[in-house]
Order: structure tokens, then C-alpha cells, then sequence
């Protein structure tokens, strides 16, 4: 257990408590970065901050640190449209999209305790119960940036045939959100839909205040004006070379642990109104920092007193964000981070992005990777399009266990194994004690077999281990980037089934299962390639809860 050393910083509106073993190298880090002006060229949008190699993909990635101001025009043109939907009785917002397209309004709805469907499944069930669920009274948001996701646009295509099939105009409940020229902008104009385009030089996990989370919850009904004051607020701590600037601090200490070797970041809510939170900076962490065999995992737990925060182990960086009941020196006195380094973040939603998303710039900078880039995301995404174009190979079972169907990479699971207990054991044994994480991918229907997310706490008693759980395919566009660009400590326990009944994506050769299956099947295989262990474990009929039953035992 490291000696921790405690320290405050405050501001408007903000709060933030740190704990850190090294005094002399968190405050060497933190000098190192207000002497180069890192906060005041970020603010400027200087793409030079992370070195020649990154300056290409930054020149087009640093408007977000405007948009507490640039995207204020927003807010009356989506208060109208608003207004014009609740007079024409229509009451529930659908919300398609994927990553940065749907975490940060989830996010924002859920602290705004306003109603936001959102649809970033392609499991059929999950699709099938949206689009039963109050049809006529239905606003759907189509959001994607590059206007090509697959997911999204199957979504759209299902959402399409509901309304036309009820005798409804697709064209009167259909708002689209992506960039300028992309072919979902061409093809949405052409069907007539409503339009907004966001700014192209923000990328997707950093366009929470863009169009992309401020259109479908200020639609919800999120006071989105009140969530752009809250970052503008924090803005001028944010550019300040001090060191007492907030984003310079938190990012200089996840940088400063990560080169100690405390690469996981737990994020866990201390009373905050936004639980969402964690998930939504998961993405934002992982995918900008895991990347050239480095990276920070973020790991997020539903409380305090969750495995992986009570006891936390050596490598990881223990973060909680609201009041902390009112007195961090408290929480952290009882938690006792083993790593020495632990924050306490107390910001209202907007100044905690707005934060967060300085932060992890500042910290890419520290630890010598370009934030912005994600050059094993389109992996997976090959892969899939493979499968589902008939190419590649078909993976053959291991073995079978009741109901379930056992497949494994090559080269880790003993010959002779016959049980998925004796499966999973095999797995958790390739983990490193000090430095190995597990990773459980769920391709189900997240509200259906949300009894499936205890398996996170579970496996972390178990193995004394962090453990991460994401459904699929949403992680594939959040620590899908970590788990095949960060560091090679991972084992991967993916858990696919039959639907209830499976779903045509209109007009394309593929149904929903299909594209969910060759999605699961499509990463395994490229972490695999990468000599990463994957075992999946397919359940013959998650809704009679049989297979699910024995997955979780």
C-alpha cells in the first residue's frame, strides 16, 4: 500500500481532490506542462501539442474546446423543433447512433431525469422492442458522423419501413445529425429530413457538446442551454497556465501514473446526478489513449464500495466524480487507493466534460500518443464486412455444454476441456497478476440480460483483478480501441445467443443477427490475430435465461 500525499484544487464551480505517491514527479509533470503553455495552445487549438507525427489528425480534431460558445446557436433552433413535436403529440425520442453519437446524451437525459430511447444495439430483439414501443407517438434521431455506420444506418432503414408499414411519414418524425457531406447528409436531404450538421473538426468522443449530444436531449427535453453555461463556466480555468488549472492537474496525474506503470483508471460515482458518466468518459479514455501498445483502461464500477475500488489493486488510479458525501478526505481515507494515486472530481455535467475531455488531450501529451486517432477501430470493422460478405472463416466450436456453445482462440485452452466452467477457469489462469485485466463483451440485449453486468463484480473478487463489462456492439466504438492498441494484458470472455426471433435489415442482404454475430465473431478473430485469449460462449436462448443461468455460475 503506497503512502498517499493529498492535495486541493478549487474554482468556479469546480472541486477537484488528488492523491498521488510522488509529490516531486506529479509536480515535475504538472510545472513541465504550464512551462510549455500546454493549456493556453490548447485553448488556441495549436495541433502541434503531441508531436509532428500527430499534426495532421489534430489540425482536424480541436474545435471542441470552443463549443461552450460556437455551438450556442443550437439551443433556440432544437427548443423550436421541440415544441413543434410536443404540440404534434409526439412525446418519445428514439435515439439512433453509436459511441460518441449516443453516450453523451444518455448521459445528459439521465441527469436531466428526461426520457431519451436509445438504440445502439443490433442485437433483433433489442431493435424489435424500440421499434414496437409507442410508435405513433415516435421522434427518431439518426446521429452518426461519418454518415457510413453500419449500425446506425440499419437502425434507420428498420425505423423507416415501422412508419411507412403504420402509415406514417418518415419524413415528419425523422431528424438526422452527421457532418457536412457526408452520404447520410445527401441521402437525408433527398428523403426530407430534418438536418443539423455538426462541426467536422470535432471528433465522435469529443462532440458530446456539438450537435451530436445536444440534438436528441435537448429534443428529450435537457435543458442543453443551462449544460452549455456549466462548461463555459469551467472554461477559463481549463486555458490557463497554472498549476492549479484543473485539466492540467488530472491529466498530468493519469499521465504521471500511467509512466509508473498505473495503467487502469476505475471511475466510480460518489452522488452524482449523471451515473452515466463513467461510460461515457470510458470512451473517451480508452479509445483516445489506447493505442501503440499504451493506453488507460478505464474500468467502471456502480459504486463505492464495488470490487476493483474496495480493494482496488497496484495499477490502477481510483477516480470518483460528484460530492463524495461531502468530504473526499473521507472517502479516500476509507478507499485508500494501493496505488498511492487517486481524484475526487465534484463539477456540474457540462464543466465535467468540458474537464474530462481537456484532460485526456493533456494526458495523451504525457504519455506521447496523438489522442485523437484510432487506428484499430476500423479493424474490427474490416472483419465483420468480411464475414458478412462471406468471406473469411467460419469459427468452429470447441466443445458444447447444455446450452451453451464453447469457441476459444488457438494456442491457450488445455485439450480436453469439456465445461464452461473448466473454460473460463483456463481463461482467467492467462491473466497477469500485476498487470492483466479481463474484459467481458456481451452481444445480448442489455435490458433484457442486464442480470449478465454482475458477472463484472464477480470476476473481480474472483481474480483479484480488474475487470471491465461492455455490451456489444457499443464498446466495439469505445475500449475496442484499447483492447487491440493498448497494452497486451488483456483476456477477453465474449458472451453471444440466439434471439428470440431474428430481423431483416431492409434492403440489405444480412438480418440483425447476422451483422451482431459476425461483429462478435469479426473482433474476437482480430484479437486473436493479435495473440490476445478469447473465449466465447454462445447461449442457445438467452430470453428462456437457461444458458444465461449457467454463464453466470
Amino acid at each position: 500500500m503506497s503512502e498517499t500525499a493529498w492535495n486541493t484544487v478549487t474554482g468556479d464551480g469546480f472541486e477537484l481532490f488528488f492523491g498521488y505517491p510522488d509529490e516531486a514527479a506529479l509536480a515535475s509533470t504538472v510545472e513541465g506542462l504550464v512551462a510549455d503553455r500546454v493549456a493556453s495552445r490548447l485553448g488556441a487549438q495549436d495541433h502541434t501539442l503531441w508531436g509532428a507525427a500527430a499534426e495532421d489528425e489534430a489540425s482536424k480534431r480541436l474545435s471542441w474546446v470552443s463549443l461552450p460558445t460556437t455551438s450556442r446557436p443550437l439551443v433556440a433552433e432544437v427548443v423550436a423543433l421541440r415544441d413543434e413535436f410536443t404540440a404534434a403529440g409526439l412525446t418519445k425520442v428514439v435515439l439512433c447512433g453509436m459511441g460518441g453519437s449516443s453516450l453523451a446524451p444518455e448521459v445528459i437525459c439521465g441527469a436531466a431525469g428526461v426520457e431519451l430511447a436509445v438504440l445502439d444495439s443490433s442485437d433483433p430483439d433489442f431493435v424489435r422492442q424500440a421499434l414496437e414501443d409507442r410508435l405513433a407517438a415516435s421522434v427518431v434521431v439518426v446521429s452518426s458522423k461519418s454518415g457510413g455506420t453500419v449500425e446506425t444506418d440499419s437502425q434507420r432503414r428498420a425505423f423507416e419501413k415501422a412508419f411507412i408499414d403504420a402509415g406514417i411519414n418518415p419524413a415528419e418524425r425523422i431528424v438526422v445529425v452527421t457532418d457536412p457531406g457526408s452520404p447520410l447528409e445527401e441521402s437525408a436531404r433527398a428523403a426530407g429530413y430534418r438536418v443539423f450538421l455538426a462541426d467536422p473538426a470535432v471528433g465522435g468522443r469529443y462532440s458530446a457538446l456539438t450537435a451530436f449530444g445536444l440534438v436528441p436531449s435537448g429534443l428529450a427535453g435537457a435543458d442543453i442551454g443551462a449544460l452549455l453555461d456549466e462548461a463555459e463556466a469551467i472554461r477559463p480555468a481549463l486555458e490557463g497556465d497554472s498549476v492549479d488549472n484543473p485539466s492540467l492537474r488530472l491529466g498530468g496525474l493519469l499521465g504521471a501514473a500511467n509512466a509508473a506503470g498505473v495503467d487502469k483508471l476505475v471511475l466510480a460515482n460518489a452522488g452524482a446526478p449523471f451515473a452515466g458518466l463513467g461510460d461515457w468518459a470510458e470512451q473517451l479514455v480508452a479509445e483516445s489513449t489506447g493505442k501503440d501498445g499504451h493506453g488507460i483502461l478505464p474500468v467502471v464500477v456502480d459504486a463505492l464500495d464495488s470490487p476493483n475500488v474496495a480493494p482496488s489493486t497496484a495499477d490502477e488510479v481510483l477516480a470518483v466524480f460528484g460530492p463524495a458525501g461531502g468530504s473526499s478526505v473521507e472517502v479516500f481515507s476509507s478507499l485508500r487507493p494501493a496505488s498511492g494515486f487517486g481524484v475526487s472530481v465534484d463539477a456540474a455535467l457540462g464543466a465535467q466534460m468540458l474537464l474530462w475531455e481537456h484532460a485526456t488531450a493533456v494526458a495523451g501529451r504525457v504519455i506521447g500518443i496523438n489522442p485523437f486517432d484510432q487506428p484499430d477501430v476500423e479493424s474490427a470493422k474490416a472483419a465483420s464486412r468480411e464475414l458478412l460478405d462471406g468471406g473469411g472463416t467460419a469459427p468452429t466450436p470447441v466443445f458444447v455444454d447444455g446450452p451453451v456453445t464453447v469457441y476459444a482462440s488457438e494456442g491457450w485452452l488445455p485439450q480436453g476441456t469439456d465445461t464452461v466452467a473448466d473454460a473460463v477457469a483456463a481463461l482467467l489462469a492467462q491473466l497477469d497478476e500485476s498487470t492483466g485485466y479481463v474484459a467481458v463483451q456481451a452481444y445480448l440485449d442489455r435490458h433484457r440480460d442486464a442480470a449478465l453486468a454482475g458477472a463484472r463484480d464477480a470476476l473481480a473478487v474472483r481474480t483479484g483483478r480488474p475487470v471491465t463489462f461492455g455490451w456489444g456492439p457499443r464498446f466495439l466504438h469505445s475500449t475496442g480501441q484499447y483492447h487491440k492498441g493498448g497494452p497486451a494484458t488483456g483476456v477477453y470472455l465474449q458472451v453471444t445467443g440466439q434471439p428470440q426471433a431474428d430481423l431483416a435489415v431492409p434492403d440489405r442482404p444480412f438480418t440483425f443477427h447476422e451483422f451482431l454475430t459476425a461483429q462478435a465473431v469479426g473482433d474476437g478473430q482480430v484479437l486473436a490475430d493479435k495473440g490476445r485469449p478469447v473465449l466465447r460462449l454462445h447461449v442457445s436462448a438467452p430470453s428462456d435465461l437457461a444458458g444465461l443461468r449457467e454463464v453466470l455460475a
